[in-house]
């Protein structure tokens, strides 16, 4: 069922799902590259931070949330095809053309638990909603441990990776739109 209020979300329930690769952690031992650069979106200024090649964290700038990046060195946009490649595709989404995304995705931080939930973000389709109640049920299908709707929220409004990690697709129980770290507004846009 699709909830939301803008036809853009609805129009195509049948959508694929994001084939954005996912990283979890940096196995390789090697120390990481990060860097971060502002970018410009269709929701407005947002903040990247490239892990090596891979994207690893998106925030709308001044978002709840918002993680300390003054130990990252800045990085200009036309320095890396990252940020040229994301604002391409973020544009893109926003107007309909695009439903998923081809980038290396490499979230930062989190709990093992909350890389799970970030990790079953990446199912909902474009087009649907999920409740954090049948989020939850899901999670608590495959390890058998009880999780809470109030756990997964907490654990989806922490997710490093704005729209392409799709947070924005997940409701209240009711269908209405609740809590968004970038602002209420963005999300039903």
């Amino acid at each position: 069922r699709c909830v939301s209020k803008s036809p853009l979300n609805c129009k195509n329930l049948n959508a694929p799902r994001n084939r954005s690769r996912v990283l979890w952690g940096d196995n390789s031992g090697m120390p990481s590259q990060n860097r971060q650069s502002t970018i410009a979106s269709p929701w407005g200024p947002m903040v990247g931070m490239r892990v090596d090649e891979a994207l690893g964290g998106l925030w709308f700038v001044g978002q709840a949330h918002f993680p300390d990046l003054t130990d990252v060195p800045e990085e200009g946009y036309s320095n890396h095809p990252l940020w040229s490649e994301l604002t391409q595709g973020l544009e893109a989404y926003a107007a309909g053309q695009r439903q998923t995304f081809n980038i290396l995705l490499a979230p930062q931080g989190g709990s093992p638990f909350a890389q799970r939930v970030w990790s079953a973000l990446q199912g909902i389709p474009w087009g649907r909603t999920v409740s954090y109640g049948d989020l939850a049920r899901q999670l608590t299908q495959g390890n058998g441990l009880a999780t809470s709707a109030r756990a997964v929220g907490s654990a989806v409004g922490r997710n490093p990776i704005s729209i392409l990690i799709p947070c924005h697709r997940v409701v209240g129980a009711d269908g209405r739109l609740t809590g968004y770290a970038g602002g209420i507004e963005k999300k039903a846009a």
